[in-house]
């Protein structure tokens, strides 16, 4: 099913409510043809309130400006811009089969009945649903219910596809299995999207770009790579992963750097930041009779230890290892850096 692929710029887009409460602060944005691009902050951050404006569903403030393409659809009503959306609870019709769910949008459009039936055949093998189509959405597991959602969602065959938190009904055994599924049909059908998600796992497995957002502003846009690696903003590293917080300190040599567990880690970058950050997985542990850091916290996940180790310098570090590390609490340990791992704050934290 080729679907179009629509450029969207969002320019000067704002919200403030009638009590002043700004829900979204001026924003721009260019989201490419055919690609996804997550919306990623925690509740009251402003996402939603950016979607329902991309949807028509909310009145953006005075001098706003949201093109698909080269339309300028800021002030089009909803059933007129072109969008399709799945939301967090589906909202599928109960009393209808899944075939009846995904034509109902062409239906109400006037869509001739043999061109309603090849197109939801189309659909139904699109999102693996072959067999279901007869059954109503209580008979269909939490998987099968996003499916048929997303699959009435493209039958109209949309300009740009909004998805409000469309996982978070699921349980957490599920949502991992279902995200790989919908990033995959998401690439097959090339069609520009918008997924909203507070769920940072979620939005790095789906998006191509991640928007990250925090009192009603974007705060980083880029790859989840980039925003992993190069945060420019405490609030981006924290949010996507764990994070250590170190303080610069100048050295003998009047160089900057820090002292960790009887390290000197040279910080050569020349802006004035005051701190840097280090993922917990870029710190390595050997234990170390005499050393002066010692494991003070161990929890063991799986596939992966959580440790927390004290340092007479720092105070506690987070550290990521190995599932198989031997480290006990009260072990003295090594740690070994990498300084090329220490990463910029971009302000004071």
């Amino acid at each position: 099913m080729q679907l179009e692929r629509t450029p969207i710029s969002i320019r000067q887009c704002a919200k403030t409510y009638p009590d002043g409460t700004r829900g979204l602060r001026p924003t721009d944005l260019d989201i490419a043809p055919g690609e996804v691009l997550a919306l990623l902050g925690p509740s009251g951050c402003g996402k939603t309130t950016l979607l329902r404006i991309l949807a028509g569903l909310e009145t953006p403030d005075a001098g706003a400006r949201i093109l698909f393409g080269n339309d300028d659809v800021t002030h089009i009503p909803v059933e007129q811009r072109g969008i399709g959306m799945v939301f967090q609870h589906y909202a599928l019709f109960p009393q209808m089969n899944v075939a009846a769910n995904i034509g109902y949008g062409l239906r109400i459009r006037g869509t001739p009945e043999t061109e309603v039936r090849r197109s939801v055949g189309d659909l139904i093998e699109l999102v693996r649903l072959k067999g279901l189509e007869h059954k109503r959405p209580a008979e269909l597991s939490g998987g099968q219910r996003q499916r048929v959602a997303l699959a009435r969602a493209i039958a109209v065959r949309p300009r740009v596809l909004l998805l409000d938190e469309p996982l978070t009904a699921l349980d957490a055994k599920l949502k991992e299995s279902l995200r790989d599924e919908l990033a995959e049909l998401l690439r097959r059908l090339h069609i520009t999207a918008i997924h909203v998600t507070h769920d940072q796992h979620e939005a790095m497995s789906i998006a191509d770009r991640l928007a990250v957002m925090q009192a009603g502003q974007v705060i980083q846009m880029g790859t989840a790579e980039d925003l992993y690696r190069a945060p420019r903003h405490p609030f981006v590293a924290s949010f996507l992963g764990r994070v250590n917080a170190l303080k610069l300190v100048t050295g003998d040599a009047g160089t900057r750097g820090i002292r960790l567990g009887g390290l000197w880690l040279p910080y050569t970058d020349n802006a004035a930041q005051d701190c840097v950050m280090l993922r917990p997985e870029d710190i390595q542990v050997t234990a170390s009779a005499g050393a002066t850091a010692r494991v003070s916290h161990r929890v063991f996940l799986g596939d992966r230890t959580h440790l927390r180790v004290t340092t007479p310098e720092v105070g506690d570090l987070l550290v990521d290892t190995t599932r198989d590390c031997p480290l006990r609490v009260g072990d003295a340990v090594t740690l070994t850096v990498d300084p090329r791992s220490l990463m910029a704050c971009g302000e004071p934290l």
